[in-house]
């Protein structure tokens, strides 16, 4: 079987050669193995499945002073300490300038150009085209967190509003994106933390969730999959990922929801990819724990199908070379 067979099978719940995986590092964590390794092209031993595809402008990031990066959308982002994601630092929306915010183009065909060569050279490989920030992450970064979770207590249509021009957008990236044979759309939105959801289920029901079944329900009806990455404790609402129609999960961080219960509990529905612990095995483990991890996973949440191994984010700096290696060597030789 090829990487992307591995995946279809997986995502119709049905048992591959070997679990498909997937390993991204953070910037600190490429630099930490190539001088473990001594080898800068250290990922060459790596069977990852997938091929992601971004929906961003080419030009859409532009550093304008040392360190702070903005995005096409005008966030600035201190990336002084955080070198992949940075620190939003500027309020972009208020309610007095949403309806005149100028959005970026979603419709501008350069944010897909790219997607022939690399799908015509990565056949083997399921594509992802990847939606970052897309619903929750969106707001917060346009108007602030704070200003955000106030908001949908007492000023519910200025959320409204705002969210429903984020979904516009959206639905116009799916339909770009889709025009292309990419396997799945991918979304990324953070709604939890460590003990429950951001804004609590009620709230996330009343903004989040019919917006994002509308995002899901385009992309079914284009025919292709639907991937979610969520951080956090957010097994709650789960049933009503369901509902809306997603495929997959992720990051699926095994120190806020047991996978092997997830697995029992909602694995006839939704596919899990993560599940590797970044928070504890990876930097504060052994080798050997990290293979019998490894193991666990695929025995007890990649039996017949629906998984894709992966660390639970991309890797972190403080993760030991040594137990990056060992998870690599885990998932290159299943069979033995």
């Amino acid at each position: 079987m090829t990487p992307r067979d591995r995946v279809l099978a997986a995502l119709h719940h049905e048992q591959p050669d070997e679990t498909p995986y997937q390993i991204g590092f953070t910037q600190d964590a490429h630099a930490s193995m190539v001088r473990h390794t001594g080898d800068p092209n250290f990922e060459q031993i790596l069977r990852n499945a997938l091929l992601y595809l971004n929906t961003e402008l080419p030009d859409g990031w532009k550093e304008i002073t040392p360190g702070i990066w903005r995005d096409e959308f005008g966030v600035q982002w201190n990336r002084t300490i955080d070198h992949d994601i940075g620190v939003v630092c500027n309020t972009c929306i208020t309610p007095d300038n949403l309806s005149s915010f100028q959005f970026p183009n979603p419709s501008d065909p350069a944010r897909f150009n790219h997607y022939p060569q690399h799908l015509r050279q990565h056949p083997d490989l399921f594509s992802y085209a990847n939606i970052g920030f897309s619903l929750f992450e969106r707001a917060w970064t346009l108007i602030g967190m704070e200003n955000l979770l106030m908001a949908m207590v007492d000023q519910p249509d200025y959320v409204d509003a705002l969210l429903d021009r984020i979904v516009a957008h959206n639905l116009a990236l799916v339909d770009g994106a889709c025009a292309h044979p990419v396997d799945v759309i991918h979304f990324g939105d953070d709604w939890g933390q460590q003990n429950g959801l951001i804004m609590g289920p009620e709230l996330w029901r009343r903004f989040i969730k019919p917006r994002f079944a509308a995002m899901c329900q385009r992309v079914r009806k284009h025919g292709k999959f639907v991937s979610l990455h969520s951080c956090g404790c957010v097994q709650s609402v789960f049933p009503d990922l369901i509902e809306c129609g997603l495929h997959v999960f992720n990051p699926f961080q095994p120190e806020v929801m047991n996978p092997s219960e997830m697995k029992k509990r909602f694995g006839k529905h939704l596919t899990f990819y993560g599940g590797i612990s970044t928070q504890k095995t990876l930097p504060y483990g052994t080798p050997e724990q990290t293979r019998q991890e490894v193991r666990r996973l695929i025995r007890e949440v990649g039996k017949d199908g629906g998984y894709i191994a992966a660390p639970a984010h991309c890797i972190p700096g403080d993760a030991k070379p040594e137990n990056i290696l060992a998870m690599i060597d885990e998932l290159n030789h299943q069979s033995r």
